[in-house]
């Protein structure tokens, strides 16, 4: 998988793909991840990637040429499956749309800034517009590394062992079950007996029965 990231501040995404499982995909080929900086398509010397917005009002506004002029260098280069940007009002991003995105080959994530982009450049360029949650952030790299981050993870090689994503919180509408490592026993605190069994019919009984009393309780939406 490749993901272009258009950003006006690719430093802050220096670090979020520099460590752990995302770093570990990029070493193994498994990703690559590429950080655009729109301003190196400004309209002018000073770097202007953004003006003020017509018909008054706070705030300044991402405009139309830096991010085509950015849109259209990469899509000389390939084909892209998605391209996709970090909107409040768009699709709120979920655990089947992670898997969806994980099997595209390559997506551009336009990360929104400011105010936000000219509307045109989303009816003209974006395929699929993804929110994170119910908020506002500054600017929408810490969600580009969000949505990076929950697809790279889930393509096969990435993670030591496969069947840990599918069993993943979400994976089946389910919250995942509580889990427990050594030693058996702390503060007063003991391991359930089931999981020292050894018998592990039972264990995934008692599993599925906790994941499900967990999201009933937790999160009954789902």
């Amino acid at each position: 998988m490749r993901v272009d990231i258009i950003t006006v501040q690719p430093a802050l995404l220096e670090s979020p793909f520099n460590h752990s499982m995302i770093k570990r995909a990029q070493d193994k080929g498994f990703a690559t991840i590429n950080l655009i900086n729109l301003r190196d398509y400004a309209i002018n010397a000073h770097g202007q990637i953004d003006d003020y917005q017509y018909g008054g009002g706070a705030g300044m506004v991402m405009m139309c040429e830096p991010i085509a002029n950015a849109i259209e260098a990469l899509k000389k280069e390939r084909t892209y499956d998605e391209i996709i940007y970090t909107s409040p009002d768009g699709e709120l991003l979920d655990q089947p749309m992670a898997n969806a995105l994980s099997l595209k080959e390559n997506i551009i994530i336009l990360c929104g800034h400011y105010k936000g982009i000219d509307e045109r450049i989303r009816q003209l360029y974006v395929t699929k517009e993804i929110s994170i949650g119910n908020y506002v952030l500054t600017g929408g790299e810490l969600a580009a590394a969000i949505i990076t981050d929950c697809m790279i993870r889930l393509i096969p090689g990435v993670l030591g062992n496969e069947e840990s994503a599918l069993t993943d919180s979400f994976q089946d509408d389910l919250l995942a079950p509580p889990v427990y490592t050594r030693p058996a026993e702390f503060q007063g605190l003991k391991v359930p007996d089931v999981l020292l069994s050894g018998n592990f019919k039972n264990i995934e009984i008692w599993r599925q029965e906790q994941a499900e009393a967990r999201t009933k309780q937790r999160r009954p939406n789902l």
